[in-house]
């Protein structure tokens, strides 16, 4: 293989156990976004495996798969926008989220068709100004309390906007923000079976947030949800999970001075060897990524040079480099280079480096 993910199974029991020992709520693993990019399927069955009660999904299709491929653990999906496919839902026992009475009333209506009552989750936003119930909120809660017997209300669910700063006094606005929507709801006589606010950095930092669930993402692939406030995954006791490979597709000798990819916007500061790899933007490798960064060969660093390309990156080797074609190079892993250092390069974040890897490039499970 040209290149390839490596999806370490083991980092991700250990990371469940891990955020297992900081709570003594369930647990809900989010696996949107084909989990991250390590893979639907074995992730949320090696999740469910390590201690996770449930499973979390934004999109509607993805909760369906997961269905598809025999899971029948507890399963949200909470991006679901009017006209998707909710007799599918309902009859795959997929909990939705609903924020408006407009989609309160479709799944409604595609209940009286399927003749099987809907398992709904309440999202309030109670500050971060996307998802959730807000300016309807007394005629939401109104038309939940007159439809009261056609639905199971499992769960009231609002997401922080800020929890990676856990010293920003944002954060205890949003918690006092939940809890008057949850008297709201509770005084209207409906009574929700579970309860949950806090993400992965919600989870690490404030137990009080806890509730009956926590939702954990990005730090069950064993990254950190924010360097500079959070620490590094190490910091944090967790494993990343995922190893990008590649291969080396030529080796060649070039002097100091000379011009590097297109644009010619990088000159070598030295005579060198640069080794061309076989991975690019196309398989999820950012453009915009500078030197920061780059590959391991050998235990050696080896930085980017010039602009990454569509299906290949050039890297400095060094002139005393022993490398040659074929050989694999880490792109990113637990050791060398990390989603940190490329998401740093790139002027993002380390979810996204993970999850912009494209499926073209095959994943294998260790």
């Amino acid at each position: 293989m040209r290149a390839v993910v490596e999806v370490n199974l083991k980092a991700i029991d250990h990371n469940i156990k891990q955020i297992k020992s900081l709570t003594k709520s369930e647990i809900l693993a989010v696996v949107k976004a084909d989990a991250y990019g390590h893979g639907l399927l074995p992730v949320a069955k090696q999740a469910l495996t390590s201690g996770a009660s449930w499973l979390g999904v934004a999109l509607l299709e993805e909760a369906l798969a997961l269905r598809a491929g025999g899971i029948t653990a507890p399963v949200i999906a909470w991006l679901t926008p009017p006209g998707e496919d909710f007799a599918g839902a309902l009859a795959g026992h997929i909990d939705l989220s609903v924020s408006s009475i407009s989609l309160f009333e479709e799944i409604l209506g595609a209940a009286k068709v399927s003749g099987i009552k809907p398992r709904l989750h309440f999202e309030i936003d109670t500050g971060m100004r996307r998802g959730g119930v807000l300016g309807e909120w007394s005629d939401f809660l109104a038309f939940a309390k007159e439809h009261a017997s056609e639905y199971e209300l499992v769960g009231v669910w609002s997401h922080f906007a800020r929890a990676d700063e856990p010293d920003s006094t944002f954060n205890a606005h949003q918690e006092n923000n939940f809890e008057l929507k949850l008297a709201d709801i509770r005084l209207a006589g409906l009574s929700p079976k579970i309860v949950h606010l806090s993400n992965s950095a919600a989870t690490i930092t404030n137990s009080a947030a806890h509730h009956m669930m926590v939702r954990v993402g990005i730090a069950m692939y064993g990254l950190s949800p924010d360097v500079n406030t959070l620490g590094t995954s190490k910091d944090l006791h967790l494993i990343p999970a995922m190893s990008v490979k590649a291969k080396i597709h030529l080796v060649k000798s070039a002097k100091k001075g000379e011009a590097v990819g297109y644009g010619g916007t990088a000159l070598l500061s030295a005579d060198s060897k640069l080794g061309v790899i076989v991975m690019g933007y196309a398989d999820g490798l950012p453009r915009s990524a500078s030197n920061i960064t780059g590959v391991m060969h050998d235990s050696k660093r080896a930085p980017l040079i010039g602009r990454v390309s569509m299906d290949q990156c050039v890297v400095d080797l060094g002139a005393d480099s022993t490398a040659k074609a074929g050989d694999y190079v880490t792109i990113f892993g637990p050791d060398g280079y990390s989603a940190d250092d490329w998401g740093k390069a790139s002027g993002t974040i380390n979810y996204e480096i993970t999850t912009r890897i494209a499926t073209r490039v095959p994943r294998i499970y260790t």
